[in-house]
């Protein structure tokens, strides 16, 4: 029997690229353990990358034994499991609902030259007929990636290079949609996790649905899509054979969830229209719920079907931004280095913060002149260009490693400033305020810059790894019917509050200069990273 004094638990599953974690949440946010296991990444030549559904699968059944270990009573809470995972992933199941091979990753970019054969035309851009790009901005908001970085190129992949696999397969399925089916056995795709198939009509925010012009100009058999329910729809209960994989009762019923981004922006709190948050990981975004469909295509900005039956999530993605401090740590630091020591003898992204921050207020704001920019992997926004790389600028004799270590804190900074702009101008209103999220956002000097750089307040999640776990729980727990999303900004805490300091006059200084060096180095890019011929 559950002790009566833990409240109804949400199980919340965040399935990333790195592995599979596990939280417990309750529906006022509080989060109550933690566990996770890594799942390896499979890279394969020509650009594929894959990784094994079944693993995800084992790991969850092992993060849940975890969890059922450290905090067993919570765990006979448990009611409600909902899910946020990475998206752009593409699994074919059979009629059984087995995957027939392993998951094509977003990182995969094997199905680009199949996508421009299937959408090509005349007048073309990027290989993409121009009246194609014209009709999905309409209907979609956005359009394939021409890297063939998600389901609509995958799907052509597996059609035209796996026919076997293509003629056996029932249904395709992003990630979140295969975990789901093993959950209950119910084939369904979220309106956010069908997004990137690039099929639907999402005119509409209450009513996304698929646009039959879209989905017969695919490529795709219309039968091979999945049924698309709403993030919070409660989409049966626990299959026999995964209550007895996960040790969970069969009654506790599932919650579709959410692709991470969706779910991030429902933890960040950032309910209203217009309330942003700049979620620092990896990568890094700056996201906020609005009340239409609206795309720019400039600058790579558009609003798209999320959590939130009426609402859109404006998203502005940034390629790489803790990737600086991870590329600094494993290519630049030694693994005796001091760095490293000082964060506890750790090569763990969780401690190296601690490190970090004692060596960042030890140099001044500007680097002492050093300028880095942080495009490791090229850029998505404010411009879409994959040829812009990383670099530092203005080294002397004189500059010292920490000097460069404030830069790609900074670099990153700026990078954000730059794109807030654009965000600024998509939603018709400047940002006077942000919460800051994410797993590098433990980094009191980088928040600290981030309020300098751009000259507003930032509020720093008091929680931020546990962004991810925590949407998923709020969205199983509106799902649920225990709050609605009218209650989350309530719930939500922030531990810290930084304010522009007297350094923001200084980078707005060397925020023209980012800007003039952006204009003078892409000709220069695209020269160095041009595709051989």
């Amino acid at each position: 029997m559950a002790n009566s004094a833990i409240p109804p638990q949400i199980l919340a599953i965040d399935l990333g690229t790195s592995g599979m974690k596990a939280a417990l949440v309750a529906a006022d946010g509080t989060v109550t353990g933690w566990a996770e296991r890594p799942v390896p990444l499979v890279v394969l030549p020509g650009g594929g990358a894959e990784q094994d559904p079944v693993a995800w699968w084992d790991a969850l059944a092992e993060v849940v034994a975890d969890l059922g270990r450290e905090l067993p009573d919570h765990v006979r809470a448990v009611t409600t499991i909902c899910s946020s995972t990475q998206g752009e992933g593409t699994i074919a199941v059979d009629a059984a609902g087995e995957p027939l091979t392993r998951c094509i990753s977003w990182l995969d970019m094997r199905g680009a030259p199949h996508l421009r054969r299937q959408f090509g035309g005349f007048p073309a851009y990027d290989g993409i007929s121009v009246l194609k790009i014209a009709r999905w901005l309409r209907l979609t908001g956005g359009m394939p990636s021409v890297t063939g970085k998600d389901p609509a190129a995958h799907m052509l992949l597996v059609r035209d290079e796996m026919p076997d696999v293509y003629r056996k397969t029932k249904t395709f399925l992003n990630v979140l949609d295969w975990i789901n089916l093993k959950l209950t056995g119910r084939t369904v795709a979220t309106v956010d996790s069908i997004l990137t198939s690039w099929v639907t009509d999402n005119r509409k925010a209450p009513s996304i649905r698929y646009s039959p012009a879209l989905v017969a100009a695919s490529g795709i058999d219309a039968d091979k899509f999945p049924p698309i329910v709403a993030c919070t729809e409660v989409i049966g209960t626990l299959a026999p054979h995964a209550a007895d994989h996960l040790g969970l009762p069969r009654s506790v019923q599932v919650v579709a969830g959410a692709i991470d981004n969706t779910a991030a922006a429902i933890g960040a709190g950032t309910i209203g229209d217009n309330e942003t948050h700049l979620y620092l990981g990896t990568s890094s975004w700056i996201a906020a719920h609005v009340p239409r469909k609206k795309t720019d295509v400039l600058t790579g900005i558009a609003s798209i079907p999320c959590a939130i039956p009426d609402r859109y999530l404006m998203t502005a993605l940034q390629a790489t931004a803790g990737a600086n401090l991870t590329w600094l740590r494993d290519k630049i630091v030694e693994y005796d280095d001091p760095i490293v020591s000082a964060g506890h003898v750790s090569r763990d992204e969780g401690t190296i913060f601690d490190a970090f921050d004692k060596i960042i207020p030890s140099v001044p704001a500007g680097a002492n002149g050093v300028i880095y920019t942080p495009w490791l992997y090229g850029e998505r926004a404010p411009v879409d260009d994959p040829n812009l790389r990383a670099a530092f600028l203005n080294i002397s004799l004189d500059t010292t490693r920490s000097d460069l270590l404030r830069a790609v804190f900074e670099g990153v900074a700026l990078n954000t400033r730059w794109l807030a702009t654009a965000v600024d101008k998509f939603l018709g209103t400047p940002v006077r305020s942000m919460v800051i999220t994410g797993g590098a956002a433990r980094s009191d000097s980088w928040c600290q810059i981030f309020s300098d750089v751009l000259g507003i307040e930032i509020r720093r999640d008091a929680n931020p790894v546990t962004v991810n776990a925590r949407g998923a729980g709020w969205i199983g727990a509106v799902g649920a019917g225990l709050i609605s999303f009218d209650d989350i900004p309530a719930l939500t805490r922030n531990d810290h509050v930084y304010t522009p300091g007297p350094d923001h006059d200084r980078y707005l200084e060397i925020y023209d200069i980012y800007q003039d060096l952006h204009k003078r180095l892409a000709p220069v890019y695209r020269r160095l990273n041009r595709p051989a011929t």
